[in-house]
C-alpha cells in the first residue's frame, strides 16, 4: 500500500544558501527568497510544515528599485497613538537601514501566523558583502534573475 509521507520540521532536509543581491530588483528577489524560506523549491514541500532552508542575503545594499520607487515608495509605521502615523522613504530607509528593506519585502510574502513567523526567522540579511555565516558553509544561489 503507498502512503504518502508527510514532512515538517524534525524531518526536514535543510540547507543554507546564500544570495547575491547586487543589482537584483526588490520585489522579484523577494519573491524567490520567500519560496526558498518556506521550501516550495522541493518536492518534499508541505504547506503546513516548515520545511524551507536557511537564507543569508548579502549587498541588499546594492538592490535596485525599477521606476522612480527610491522617491516615491513610502514606507508607514504607526504609534498607536492618534496622529501617530509616520512614513519613510525607501532611500531613506536604505540609507538608515538598508537590511531594514529586503526583510519588509520578504515578510510580506510570507504566511501570517506562527508558521511565517518560524520561516522568517531563518532570513539573514546583511548590508555589506559579509556575513558571519561562514561555518555554515551556505551554497552560493543566482535566484535565476541575472
Amino acid at each position: 500500500m503507498n502512503t504518502t509521507k508527510s514532512f515538517n520540521s524534525e524531518n526536514a532536509d535543510r540547507k543554507w544558501l546564500l544570495v547575491d543581491l547586487q543589482d537584483v530588483v526588490l520585489g522579484r528577489a523577494a519573491a524567490r527568497i520567500a519560496a526558498l524560506l518556506r521550501g516550495k523549491h522541493k518536492p518534499t514541500f508541505t504547506p503546513n510544515g516548515d520545511v524551507g532552508d536557511f537564507v543569508v542575503v548579502v549587498n541588499a545594499d546594492k538592490v535596485k528599485l525599477t521606476g522612480n520607487k527610491w522617491a516615491d515608495k513610502q514606507y508607514w509605521r504607526h504609534s498607536g497613538y492618534m496622529g501617530g502615523i509616520k512614513s519613510t522613504t525607501a532611500r531613506e530607509l536604505r540609507d538608515k537601514d538598508a537590511p531594514k528593506i529586503i526583510e519588509l519585502a520578504v515578510k510580506g510574502m510570507l504566511p501570517r501566523g506562527p508558521l511565517g513567523r518560524r520561516q522568517f526567522k531563518k532570513l539573514k540579511v546583511y548590508a555589506g558583502a559579509d556575513h558571519p555565516h561562514g561555518a555554515q558553509m551556505p551554497e552560493p544561489t543566482d535566484l535565476g534573475l541575472k
